[in-house]
């Protein structure tokens, strides 16, 4: 059961209703982790900017390499939604993470998410040595920048106990 409850629309205080009106226009509904997250709004914003991190970071590792950075990224942190949810995104895709045969740049972003996740004090060099290989130092610093929003979506998550969305109970384990 979640900690915080899920602020809809109709008890929201008007300034949350304008931001979430913004919202929806340019992203579509709100998620749980969203309706949770809103009600503090510097806490949205911050979390939010997830999105032009990852707009950024497709726009040289493609979407699908994205989606498996934060799926490695959110699996080794055992957040149940965010797992979930990208576990979703690779099912439609029809990828079995499991047995799918990932070109070398995604088998470094991989490497490089769940070594951020387990010891980020620790990042064995060779796997900086690969990223200097495939990415300059600007682009290196986004993806980073990048998983450690993941990475905070993870937490909140998982401290708050934020509830699987409706739609993404069948792609759960847990149903």
């Amino acid at each position: 059961m979640a900690y915080i409850s899920q602020l809809k629309y109709e008890n929201a205080p008007e300034k949350t209703k304008k931001v979430i009106d913004e919202w929806v226009k340019e992203h579509g509904p709100l998620t749980n982790m969203k309706e949770t997250l809103i009600h503090s709004l510097p806490a949205f914003h911050a979390l939010m900017e997830w999105f032009p991190l990852e707009e950024d970071i497709e726009s040289f590792l493609g979407e699908r390499a994205v989606n498996f950075f934060c799926y490695a990224i959110s699996t080794t942190n055992d957040c149940l939604l965010c797992s979930v949810f990208f576990k979703k995104i690779l099912d439609d895709a029809g990828i079995d993470f499991e047995t799918f045969d990932f070109t070398e740049e995604e088998k470094i972003l991989i490497d490089y998410g769940r070594a951020i996740v387990k010891d980020a004090n620790s990042i064995p060099p060779e796997i900086f040595d690969r990223l200097h290989e495939k990415w300059n130092e600007e682009q290196i610093v986004s993806i980073t920048a990048f998983a450690t929003i993941m990475i905070a979506t993870n937490i909140i998550n998982k401290t708050l106990q934020i509830e699987l969305d409706e739609e993404l109970i069948p792609y759960s384990k847990r149903k």
